[in-house]
């Protein structure tokens, strides 16, 4: 078997390269599920802590389905959720609890702009924090600071926690840890500003964590290293949509390993079509010839799914620390690498080898000697009917997903996309050698036109080698239509996304912070100003609700803003229905793609960001929800409900110089509505940095394997270059027929790559934006394009090139 491996090297080298780069790109994608599946925030402060009491960080509710039983669906919480002061009582009666340190956090910006977190110094035991100069605070005007913070005992700092920045004497210095504020137990608690509440119960001592949690029910006791999820809940509730997105991720992964991988081995079974057929003619049973085939596959492809898999934990961690550089994972999602992405890349990269190759035998092994010996010289211009039959249906489910996307809207709309690209890329995988004929014969008819002879040649070469083309027409048409919707997808959510805000900004200046928000009285404070007319307080916050999606309903986590008075004078989201200066109390107003049905006057039931379940009466309903948030509430609502009572932004309508109010709070600047916009449109294109990363390692794979199986079919034609030699064709024609053959075969592929994310990009934009027409980059596309088409032309004519001899010979075998 190794003989025949050395005899068909070319051939094993492109199976070889194309199955480990498969098993790399689905072991990567194996590296984010698992690192999404294990992550927790690193646990730094609580480490003294044997146990963290917490509030629920997740709402899970039962969605009803069609015909089946309730499914209990969850969702994490963006917010801490806080927990009653007198349950310390109850822990402390467990067996074994030594002691119970209600903590409290809160921000706290330095007049040197360097952002602290505020704790009463009880919870400087947890991490724990050791003084290295000083004393604990004692009075309310004292405080104890982390070293990097720069203040020396007896200095005076002056801090800004929820109102302007006051002095505070520095009595200690702590040298370990990140930056920390500690002030007395009651100081810290008004500036906490929730009485009789506090973010954790930290438990000091081996006490048992049932015990804990029967003195606390309806509480969360965390151990271990879900004590990080406790000091820092961005990590777990990233987790969910990381976990969805590195499965999607791997589906479309595997999904493209099989077309490419699949492609290829079909091609280098056609190509070794007469090897076979000979073996058949001697005598060779169908077994026999599978057998082999199977071998050989095995042969390549057990190293390298093996080598791929390794190589996997490579690229998986380059992707990770690429994507927390950027800012889509929150900072301690660390990576794991373990072996199971490695044993999970080796397993289905080696099955889909070899289910191929046996789908790919079958026909070979079982027809007769004689008509294997005809097909081996004249290729079969029919296709099974089972390829035939199959095509179309994935045809059919394509368009039927493409009718939804345009009739829904929002996430149901999103999710009809992915199945869109995906069913017509299968179609196209199984209908290539019917796609390559009809692009022969428009294509071809232009080559002809262009070179008679040489057109010709390239044009009957085509029609001839149908299989062939379809194989190569496959991953071009792959490359460019994934790359095309998923960089114009997220180009086209940028554009509306600008557009939508853009459009509803009716405020002259807007105030925003350096820090980690703007204390409650900035907005008031603007409002005083001469000149200004409104002025509109604004924080960001994420709910839970369920959102009707093709018929049923799912949870989602939304984005949603608390707005305060004075919103309808500046914002305008669209309202189609109600009023934003009904927005009080307990009231929220919906965009239309998560309002499903919903109308004003009708009550939703939603969760706010610490998981609390409220039922608010709908208000408004508008239009622009990517640029305004899929929910709007109340200020207060959701202020009360949030980590932290500071404003993300503040907006004002009114030129005024608003030079007292950003003076009078640290880190506070008033920026034109011009310069919020470009803000916010660079804040969406980072959270879609996830999709150049798909771009770049899905896109690549399939250029390589373009490449592998562009040269595997033109080293192939070793014989045939010959023959065209043999019978009068000069070198130079052989070339010129290889590149009108090129640009016809690429040409199709670009051209059914284009069709399709064409198709799906106007499907996007129309649920995006009501009108099918998405954002392209003229710049992007002609990179992509160029891309694909370059490196399979230079795939194409460089082999051939060193194939092509410089003299007839009289050797055709």
């Amino acid at each position: 078997m190794r003989r025949r491996a050395r005899r068909n090297a070319g051939v094993f080298t492109g199976i070889f390269a194309a199955l480990l780069f498969a098993a790399a790109l689905v072991g990567a994608c194996g590296v984010l599920v698992e690192s999404a599946y294990r992550a927790h925030a690193p646990v730094e402060r609580f480490g003294a802590a044997a146990a963290v009491v917490t509030g629920p960080r997740s709402v899970e509710d039962r969605m009803k389905r069609l015909g089946e039983e309730p499914e209990r669906q969850s969702r994490p919480l963006t917010e801490r959720s806080r927990v009653p002061a007198s349950a310390a009582a109850r822990l402390r009666a467990v067996p074994g609890v030594r002691g119970v340190v209600a903590d409290v956090s809160f921000p706290v910006l330095a007049s040197s702009g360097r952002t602290l977190t505020g704790h009463g110094w009880e919870s400087a035991a947890l991490r724990p924090y050791a003084l290295s100069a000083g004393r604990p605070p004692r009075a309310p005007d004292e405080v104890v600071l982390s070293r990097p913070a720069g203040v020396a005992p007896g200095g005076v700092a002056w801090l800004q926690a929820d109102g302007t920045p006051r002095p505070y004497r520095v009595t200690g210095v702590v040298s370990s840890g990140p930056g920390a504020a500690f002030f007395t137990t009651a100081t810290a608690a008004a500036l906490y500003g929730h009485p009789g509440q506090a973010d954790a119960l930290a438990v000091l001592g081996g006490a048992d964590a049932g015990a804990l949690r029967d003195a606390v029910p309806g509480l969360t006791v965390a151990t271990g290293p879900a004590r990080g999820d406790a000091e820092d809940p961005r990590v777990a509730a990233a987790r969910p949509d990381i976990l969805e997105l590195g499965a999607t991720f791997g589906g479309v992964a595997v999904m493209t390993a099989l077309v490419v991988v699949g492609g290829l081995i079909v091609l280098s079974v056609r190509e070794r079509a007469r090897e076979f057929a000979l073996l058949r003619a001697i005598g060779a049973t169908p077994g026999q010839v599978r057998r082999r085939l199977l071998g050989e596959t095995l042969l390549a492809g057990a190293p390298a799914a093996l080598i791929g898999g390794v190589l996997s934990l490579g690229l998986g961690a380059a992707m990770h620390h690429a994507m927390l550089r950027k800012g889509v994972l929150p900072d301690g999602f660390a990576p794991v690498l373990g072996p199971l992405p490695v044993l999970a890349a080796f397993a289905v990269t080696l099955a889909a080898a070899v289910v191929t190759a046996l789908l790919a035998s079958l026909r070979v092994s079982r027809i007769r000697p004689v008509q294997a010996l005809g097909e081996s010289a004249v290729e079969s211009a029919a296709l099974p009917a089972w390829r035939v039959v199959t095509g179309v249906v994935f045809l059919v489910l394509g368009l039927s997903a493409l009718g939804t996307s345009t009739a829904t809207s929002g996430p149901a709309a999103n999710a009809a996309i992915g199945g869109l690209v995906i069913a017509l890329i299968v179609a196209t995988a199984l209908l290539g050698p019917l796609v390559a004929r009809l692009g022969n014969r428009v294509l071809g008819g232009a080559a002809r036109a262009i070179s008679p002879v040489a057109g010709g040649l390239a044009r009957h070469a085509g029609a001839a080698a149908a299989l062939r083309a379809g194989s190569i027409v496959t991953p071009v048409a792959l490359a460019v239509a994934f790359a095309g919707t998923q960089l114009f997808a997220q180009s086209t959510v940028v554009h509306a996304t600008t557009a939508q805000a853009a459009a509803g900004d009716r405020a002259d200046q807007v105030v925003v912070s350096a820090g980690p928000g703007l204390p409650r009285g900035a907005a008031e404070a603007a409002r005083r100003v001469p000149g200004v007319t409104a002025a509109t307080p604004v924080k960001r916050t994420t709910v839970v609700m369920a959102v009707k999606e093709l018929g049923e309903k799912n949870l989602r986590s939304l984005n949603a803003r608390g707005v305060g008075r004075d919103a309808e004078a500046t914002m305008d989201p669209g309202v189609t229905s109600g009023r934003l200066a009904d927005l009080r109390g307990t009231t929220v107003a919906l965009s239309r793609d998560v309002a499903s049905g919903l109308g004003v006057g009708s009550a939703a039931a939603l969760w706010l960001g610490d998981g609390t379940r409220v039922t608010a009466r709908v208000v408004a309903v508008y239009d622009r929800g990517l640029g305004f948030g899929d929910v709007l509430l109340p200020h207060d609502l959701v202020a009360a409900h949030s980590s932290t009572t500071l404003d993300d932004h503040v907006l004002v309508r009114g030129r005024a110089d608003l030079r007292p109010v950003t003076a009078a709070y640290a880190g506070a600047a008033a920026i034109d509505h011009d310069a919020f916009g470009a803000a916010v449109s660079q804040e969406v294109r980072l959270q879609g940095f996830f999709n150049h990363v798909v771009v770049a390692a899905i896109g690549g794979f399939t250029v390589i394997g373009l490449v592998t199986t562009l040269a595997l079919a033109t080293a192939a034609r070793r014989r045939e270059f010959a023959l065209l030699r043999l019978v009068g064709a000069t070198r130079r024609q052989v070339l010129r027929m290889l590149r009108l053959e090129a640009a016809i075969v690429l040409g199709t592929g670009t051209l059914t790559g284009a069709a399709i994310a064409g198709v799906t990009l106007a499907a996007f934009a129309t649920a995006i934006t009501g009108l099918p027409l998405p954002s392209v980059s003229p710049v992007a596309c002609a990179a992509v394009l160029l891309g694909v088409a370059g490196s399979g032309a230079a795939a194409i004519l460089l082999p051939a090139r060193a194939l092509l001899p410089r003299r007839s010979s009289p050797s055709v075998s």
